[in-house]
C-alpha cells in the first residue's frame, strides 16, 4: 500500500551542520631587554720561580798525560769536568794537561708577584610590557595543532 505525496503538502526542511577549525596564532605579550656590565678586578698572582745559572771555574792542572782524559762528572753529578788540551813542541810530543774546566750548576728560587686583571659580566633582564599601538609581528600566521609554542 503506497500513499500518495502531495507534492504541494510537502515542506523542505534544510539540513545544517557546523563544523570547527581550530588555529593558533602567535601574540606578543611583552618584551624583555637585557644589559650586560663587564667589571674588572685586579687580582694579586704570586709565584715561586726556579732560575738556573751556570758557574765556570777553571783549575790549573800542567801535568802530562799520555791520552785525553774523558769528560767526567765529580761530586754526584753537581760538576762537569771538561779537560782542555795543548800540544807542547819539546823534542818529542807530550801530551799536557793543561787545565780543567769544572762546571758547576747552581739553582735558586725567586718569588715573583705580578697582578693581573680578571672580568667578570652580569646581566641584568627587564621587562618591557607591549603598548597598545604597538603593531603585531609582521611575520605572525595561524598555527596548526601540532606547533609548539
Amino acid at each position: 500500500m503506497a500513499e500518495s505525496v502531495d507534492p504541494e503538502a510537502a515542506q523542505i526542511i534544510p539540513l545544517l551542520e557546523e563544523r570547527l577549525v581550530v588555529g593558533r596564532r602567535e601574540v606578543e605579550t611583552g618584551r624583555v631587554r637585557v644589559h650586560l656590565t663587564t667589571t674588572t678586578e685586579d687580582a694579586a698572582v704570586r709565584e715561586v720561580l726556579r732560575e738556573e745559572r751556570v758557574e765556570v771555574e777553571r783549575v790549573p792542572i800542567g801535568r802530562e798525560v799520555a791520552t785525553a782524559p774523558a769528560v767526567r762528572e765529580e761530586e754526584d753529578g753537581a760538576v762537569l769536568v771538561v779537560p782542555v788540551l795543548e800540544e807542547v813542541l819539546v823534542v818529542e810530543r807530550r801530551l799536557v794537561l793543561k787545565e780543567e774546566l769544572w762546571i758547576r750548576r747552581v739553582s735558586t728560587n725567586r718569588t715573583s708577584e705580578q697582578t693581573v686583571p680578571l672580568r667578570r659580566q652580569t646581566a641584568t633582564v627587564e621587562r618591557v610590557p607591549v603598548q597598545p599601538d604597538d603593531k603585531p609581528e609582521t611575520n605572525a600566521r595561524p598555527r596548526g595543532a601540532g606547533d609548539m609554542i
